[in-house]
């Protein structure tokens, strides 16, 4: 461990409201190269309320890289430069003695600025329940462990169910599309034998309800791959489109 604090100099995102003007404030700080950004953060704000200012508004909850909470744009790169990592678990060795840390929040359409670093991103929830979910009964818990499953069925389901919805596919992407997150859930429950009977009601309802809150078209430069901090493949997506033409192919047959 080293015990040689780093100096850096900080440019935030500070903005009042959804409804205000924004622009980077800087800070200079001295930080160990073992704590993680947000620990950085959470000694600037100690100092600046010491000092009688307002502190830096933004998110976190678990700090492992599970809740997707932390979410920030950092030099440019949702969750920092280092690949497959959440914003939590970024550490400031990763930066050099003297660098410039630009520090913003995720930029898209569908998550408006509340405060500072913290976006509104209750639009992924709406997709969520639009159709993230199994409703079929399936009898008691024991009756529903007994049904059996692949260990490939179950893989590919796990790997999709890896998405922990931080929304940094949405900030990768050009067009802020959420599609690697929808493909990601979409996948998740389209493998499974209880997922069956409302996958194709399942696709179109949260396909709709993402174009509802406002995220863009799939611009299929794999931006969103690169960025998620799980790495959830772009499979997914196809998978999506797949089960939407499905669908749709479907819901005209059944009109006819």
């Amino acid at each position: 461990m080293s015990s040689e604090n780093l100096n850096l100099t900080l440019k935030i995102w500070r903005q009042k409201s959804p409804t205000s003007v924004g622009s980077f404030e800087e800070f200079k700080v001295s930080v160990s190269p073992d704590a993680s950004i947000l620990e950085m953060l959470d000694e600037l704000n100690n100092d600046l309320e010491r000092e009688g200012k307002i502190p830096v508004a933004f998110e976190s909850d678990c700090r492992e890289g599970i809740c997707g909470t932390c979410g920030l744009v950092i030099n440019g790169h949702p969750h920092g430069k280092i690949p497959k990592i959440a914003t939590c678990q970024l550490h400031m060795r990763n930066f050099k003695n003297g660098e410039t840390i630009y520090i913003e929040p995720f930029r898209a359409k569908a998550f408006p600025v509340i405060k500072d670093l913290i976006v509104d991103r209750s639009g992924m929830d709406k997709v969520l329940q639009a159709g993230g979910f199994i409703s079929v009964n399936t009898g008691g818990v024991p009756d529903a462990n007994e049904i059996p499953i692949s260990k490939d069925v179950a893989s590919h389901a796990m790997d999709a169910a890896e998405c922990i919805g931080c929304g940094a596919c949405v900030a990768a992407c050009k067009n802020a599309s959420a599609m690697l997150f929808v493909g990601a859930k979409v996948s998740q429950y389209s493998f499974l034998p209880q997922g069956q009977p409302e996958r194709f009601q399942r696709v179109q309802s949260m396909v709709a309800k993402m174009d509802e809150m406002g995220f863009g078209s799939c611009t299929n430069t794999y931006a969103c791959e690169a960025e998620c901090p799980k790495g959830i493949s772009v499979i997914n997506i196809a998978r999506m489109n797949k089960d939407f033409i499905s669908a749709k192919i479907k819901s005209e047959l059944t009109e006819v």
